[in-house]
């Protein structure tokens, strides 16, 4: 075999092993979609029917048109805007700060920072539930977004950081000589130029929240506060489930990410590449 025939078989080899690995990653998702629109009873008929001849959106109409279950949704989206924006905030103060800045105990809290990621986040559960209890912060959207923002931000700095420390320190120097203040410099200056940072930050922050199930499970109590993940297991009767139901909520609940990663794959893409280039 010729070095152009290996070079051929080689890629060919790749294409395949991609084609085969998409394939087994978007057939789930493909399944949940087509599995919607389909009678609960006709999900596990056998033998199993891709495309079913009794097209139904029953599943969506009736998610769509019961207040309790649209209630998860709105819930989810405050939550999840909500954690967004403020670790951003947070997590763009402090990269600024970690990036431009040297004071006294930076290395050890940056240490901090990155030991937090090491811990599992199902050994906070009890002493996070105690907390918002005492708080009195438990089963609110207070309690939610706090909660999760222990679990964004230090990812959210980490990331923020490394993306200041690509950018010239000239760049908000220059600013300060015209006589813009630190802050100033910040907002005026750095952040416009990190927006493929911030988008892709943001959208990681934004799937963190709108897909946790565990700590929105145990913080709140009540029916009208529980978010998307939650309403979706609770359509798992005692002794019977409403799988349609199940795959209409994942596909709606899916949606909102799916969008924000189209709208905004290049600069997430760009923001990841361009963080882990020098920290």
């Amino acid at each position: 075999m010729t070095k152009a025939q290996k070079r051929v078989a080689s890629k060919a080899g790749i294409i395949i092993a991609l084609l085969t690995g998409a394939v087994f990653a978007a057939f789930p998702v493909f399944w949940m979609a087509v599995s919607s629109f389909k009678a609960n009873s006709e999900i596990f008929e056998f033998p199993p029917r891709i495309i079913t001849e009794n097209f139904s959106l029953t599943a969506y109409t009736t998610i769509l048109t019961d207040p309790a279950k649209v209630r998860f949704f709105i819930n989810s989206y405050v939550v999840s805007i909500g954690v967004t924006i403020l670790t951003l905030i947070v997590a763009i103060l402090a990269a600024y700060a970690f990036s431009r800045y040297q004071f006294k105990g930076k290395h050890p809290l940056n240490m901090i920072i990155v030991s937090v990621q090491a811990v599992p986040p199902i050994t906070l559960l009890i002493p996070f539930f105690g907390l918002m209890v005492v708080l009195r912060l438990y089963n609110t959207y207070q309690g939610l977004i706090l909660t999760y923002m222990v679990f964004t931000l230090p990812y959210a700095i980490i990331m923020m950081t490394g993306y200041f420390n690509t950018i010239p320190k000239e760049l908000d120097e220059a600013a300060k000589v015209d006589g813009a203040s630190s802050f100033a410099a910040l907002w005026r200056v750095l952040v416009p130029v990190s927006i493929p940072g911030i988008v892709s930050v943001g959208i990681y922050t934004f799937m963190i929240a709108w897909n946790e199930y565990l700590f929105a499970l145990t913080l709140t109590r009540s029916v009208d506060m529980r978010t998307v993940p939650v309403g979706i297991q609770l359509l798992m009767g005692q002794h019977s489930y409403q799988w349609n139901e199940m795959m209409a909520m994942s596909i709606l609940g899916c949606i909102p990410v799916l969008i924000f990663f189209l709208f905004f794959q290049r600069y997430f893409i760009g923001g990841l590449t361009a963080g882990g280039v020098k920290s």
